[in-house]
């Protein structure tokens, strides 16, 4: 797929630095990337660092004059950034190995697809919990991505012990559950 008219303005933007066109760029393909990243044994600094590397490339290239695109702005920082996480596990030892290849270790060819599928439904799901509301979103995040136990979020959230945490997470969840799949059959 070609490069959209939209798109050509960004990368017009980007080369005149112009702030709006850097973030729209940012905000349109990083998750993709740090998901990349992330899935083939880094972190989110790693991503940070490495989609980074890809938009510097990216704003010399078009800094020339004379770059044209022939895929779109995802596409080509998404190969960009592939390569340079490949590059960086290489220079770390990280895939090597006498029984495989690189891309037997390194899967990312396979589904860019796949990667923005998984990037709308995340973004599906952080609107099913912004509107949540409280204090669910909050005893659901203390859960599932602060890690913490459930005694310790009973005492936090004034419930009188684990068990009564651990149902109203339940009813927390069964609600968040159902405000995703409503708005994920309208967005299907």
């Amino acid at each position: 797929m070609k490069a959209t008219d939209n798109e050509i303005e960004l990368l017009q933007g980007l080369a005149k630095d112009d702030k709006k066109a850097v973030e729209t760029i940012y905000k349109n393909n990083y998750n993709t990337i740090q998901a990349l990243i992330i899935n083939n044994n880094g972190t989110a600094d790693d991503a940070k660092d490495v989609f980074q590397e890809a938009m510097i490339v990216l704003y010399q290239k078009v800094k020339t004059g004379s770059f044209e695109l022939n895929c779109q702005i995802k596409t080509y920082l998404y190969s960009v950034c592939r390569r340079l996480w490949l590059k960086r596990l290489l220079q770390q030892n990280k895939i090597l190995s006498s029984n495989h290849s690189h891309e037997d270790l390194v899967i990312v060819d396979d589904d860019l697809e796949e990667h923005e599928k998984r990037d709308t439904e995340f973004t599906m799901m952080e609107k099913a919990m912004n509107s949540l509301g409280e204090p669910c979103k909050s005893l659901l995040e203390a859960f599932y991505l602060q890690k913490r136990q459930m005694q310790d979020i009973a005492s936090s959230f004034g419930y009188t012990n684990a068990d009564n945490a651990k149902n109203q997470k339940y009813k927390c969840l069964m609600r968040l559950k159902k405000l995703f799949f409503t708005q994920y059959k309208t967005e299907s």
